[in-house]
């Protein structure tokens, strides 16, 4: 059987895209937050709403499609002053899991779901928090200058990187590589996890770019 093309398969990496895949259970709630943010992050460093040629998109591994996110989540986003327009919810496929070249999930339990689907997924996919760990113990100095180099090459070797020390820095606790779920919780609950996300966000996008966040 020929393998599929996309990201993660051999010699399909001369793309001037890359492709960051987040992924929770329903993607209505977890994923939809850490994309738009993701995404707006990547805008307000950049001055790109493109993102310098990373592409960010969201799934779910029981994921509503059609869906909308759920309007809380939008509260969050609209908190971070993130678009929340738009917003389709997808379930996670073979498709999504090929093309991407980095998937951070909400769990360990979707980690563990998105690479049982095969397609080279092990050395790309992480827990969000788990590749923020991650992230934090790589020297910027060790990564392509994008200036030079481009965003999408700086991208892929901070990936490289981080499956690298894997092993090596683990997590302090069970669950401290989880967001938890705020599916059907009040508004409050719902910031709280917007908070956590985005703060676990912080040092990826700056590792991704290597532009810091505007105090």
């Amino acid at each position: 059987m020929t393998a599929p093309e996309g990201r993660g398969i051999a010699g399909h990496e001369d793309s001037d895209t890359f492709r960051i895949l987040h992924v929770s259970t329903g993607n209505v709630c977890r994923s939809p937050i850490t994309e738009r943010l993701t995404r707006h992050a990547l805008s307000v460093r950049l001055g790109d709403p493109l993102g310098g040629g990373l592409i960010v998109e969201s799934a779910g591994t029981w994921g509503h499609e059609g869906a909308p996110m759920e309007t809380n989540a939008e509260m969050v986003l609209a908190d971070f002053g993130a678009d929340y327009s738009g917003f389709v919810g997808r379930e996670l496929l073979d498709e999504h899991v090929i093309r991407a070249d980095l998937v951070l999930t909400a769990t360990r339990d979707h980690r563990a779901q998105v690479i049982s689907m095969g397609h080279s997924a092990g050395l790309r996919t992480f827990t969000l928090k788990e590749f923020t760990r991650l992230v934090r113990a790589i020297d910027p100095a060790t990564l392509p200058d994008p200036r030079d180099e481009g965003m999408v090459e700086r991208a892929r070797a901070l990936v490289r990187a981080a499956a690298a020390l894997r092993g090596w820095l683990l997590a302090p606790s069970v669950d401290a590589d989880e967001v938890n779920d705020p599916y059907g919780a009040p508004i409050t609950f719902f910031r709280s996890i917007g908070d956590e996300i985005n703060e676990a966000l912080d040092p990826v996008v700056t590792a991704l770019t290597g532009v810091s966040a505007r105090r």
